[in-house]
């Protein structure tokens, strides 16, 4: 078994910023000439997910607001007395959606649906720039 780690930066707002990065991805994964793998894409820090969804308006506005209902920012947090940083929320919120997702890479294509992509949320409550890190197991 081999794996390849790869990284690339992307600079969000921060407040739920929702980026598509399926074309990054694909383009990294191109680059290693690699056809058949598991493709793990991952981003660093707490504050942040990486999911799959259908990357279209609608979406982009409903998923904070369910999140808003689960994990309210106007809400008092224990991190936030301990910490005064006033980002509890967003650090909840990545706990609930996670920090990666795995993707079958067949014939050199990530094997994902006609409306899916891969998305980072950046949740932190001031812009950023997230790391990411695509892990390509062969």
């Amino acid at each position: 078994m081999s794996v390849v780690n790869e990284k690339f930066t992307i600079s969000t707002r921060g407040f739920d910023d929702m980026i598509d990065i399926t074309s990054k991805v694909q383009g990294i994964v191109a680059q290693t000439g690699v056809e058949d793998a598991t493709v793990n894409i991952s981003v660093i820090g707490s504050t942040a997910s990486v999911i799959t969804l259908e990357y279209e308006p609608g979406l982009v506005v409903d998923l904070p607001q369910v999140l808003n209902s689960i994990v309210p920012v106007n809400r008092v947090y224990e991190h936030d007395n301990a910490w005064h940083d006033g980002n509890g929320y967003s650090h909840l919120r990545a706990a609930l959606l996670g920090n990666s997702v795995t993707v079958p890479l067949v014939s050199g294509r990530l094997e994902l649906g006609d409306w899916q992509q891969i998305v980072l949320i950046d949740f932190d409550n001031k812009s950023r720039i997230r790391q990411i890190i695509v892990s390509i197991v062969y």
